[in-house]
């Protein structure tokens, strides 16, 4: 990933197995620091990793924040912040969402490459691996959507990365009844699958208030 090695736990989303992580750094413009527009201070919300909040250091960002409710993916998120020595900018926190910051924290980026898989409201984890890639009945999805606006500073943007392998109807009435509308930043196709035959959509979509 962008030339460069990284550690991998187990239990924690793999960039190796899903083009997503890629997608988002190109997404963000995260590959060449001259072409990254995410600000001084960054949040990379379900971290997994930690590839994206690394770069996001990497490529400027003075403060920036590392969430996921893994354990291990913290952990994961840590050991590469030091392997590429930005430790002192990169924090990784335990975190439901939001749940692990400050009220009063703000940042200039928010960013969720989202679980888009979407499973039924009763739907039981298997282990906490799942949360990276399965969300019963949208409900992160939904209070993503609801919160993210609110942890912007002023003239920040809140992003979503989704694909069409989502519910992506459900996702925009989603955003509706939490008084959210999504603007298309950027999209992508790409070819995944077992043998590369499924063409996907990965979206960059801007979460706004509806009377902004």
């Amino acid at each position: 990933m962008s030339d460069r090695e990284w550690d991998l736990l187990d239990e924690v989303f793999t960039p190796v197995y899903s083009p997503s992580t890629g997608v988002g750094v190109d997404f963000l413009g995260l590959a060449d620091a001259t072409t990254a527009e995410i600000g001084q201070s960054f949040l990379d919300v379900g971290t997994g990793s930690g590839v994206i909040a690394v770069l996001a250091a990497l490529a400027g960002a003075d403060r920036v924040v590392a969430l996921d409710i893994n354990p291990k993916a913290v952990r994961n998120a840590e050991l590469n912040a030091v392997r590429h020595r930005v430790a002192d900018r990169v924090r990784a926190l335990h975190s439901d969402l939001f749940s692990g910051l400050r009220p009063d924290e703000r940042f200039d980026t928010v960013f969720w490459s989202s679980n888009y898989v979407r499973a039924p409201e009763g739907y039981e984890y298997g282990s906490l691996h799942e949360y990276a890639y399965v969300d019963a009945g949208y409900r992160t999805h939904q209070r993503f959507l609801a919160e993210a606006p609110d942890r912007r500073t002023p003239g920040g943007r809140a992003l979503l990365h989704f694909s069409s392998r989502g519910d992506v109807a459900a996702l925009h009435r989603i955003a509706a009844e939490s008084g959210r509308e999504l603007r298309t930043v950027d999209s992508v196709e790409v070819l995944e699958g077992e043998y590369g035959s499924d063409l996907v959509e990965h979206m960059l979509l801007e979460i706004l208030p509806i009377n902004r």
